[in-house]
């Protein structure tokens, strides 16, 4: 069976992260085993059923807001997230305490996690060799978009 290539169109490129939108059209109907997969002891194996599952429809919820973006470096490394990983952001959900964004600030794109403290709000690295950053009103600055899942490659 010939997978279906997602068309991304480039829209930034960083150092930090490179931005894509996508292109929703194109089913991508992949075959699903249902049940799952044992990740403990294997489970007695299954006759394979003709099932099957269209990641767009999975993975995106807001096609006109849904952006991917390819991470460049380390600093999220600690909360599974690794150089060249591939983000599903959405630019509709609305930035709460604790999630994981995609930011611009002063020029610059990042993928932080969102901290808010009483009238502050800091960009919080997961990896302890970067410092958070606190947003301030000297800079320029907009949460761009939420990261609602994150596809690696092994």
């Amino acid at each position: 069976m010939a997978i279906p290539k997602v068309k991304l169109t480039p829209l930034h490129h960083s150092e930090a992260l490179d931005i894509f939108t996508s292109s929703t059209e194109v089913l991508l109907d992949l075959p699903l085993i249902e049940g799952g997969i044992s990740a403990g002891f294997p489970s007695p194996a299954q006759d394979f059923i003709d099932l099957s599952i269209d990641l767009n429809k999975e993975l995106i919820k807001h096609p006109s807001s849904t952006f991917y973006g390819r991470v460049r470096g380390n600093s999220m490394q600690d909360a599974g997230i690794s150089d060249g990983d591939l983000l599903i952001i959405d630019k509709s959900l609305s930035p709460k305490n604790g999630k994981i964004a995609v930011c611009f600030i002063d020029g610059e794109f990042t993928v932080k996690r969102i901290k808010i403290e009483k009238n502050t709000c800091w960009l919080m690295p997961a990896n302890d060799q970067y410092q958070p950053i606190q947003v301030t009103e000297d800079n320029h600055f907009l949460v761009w978009g939420i990261v609602i899942h994150v596809i690696k490659s092994f």
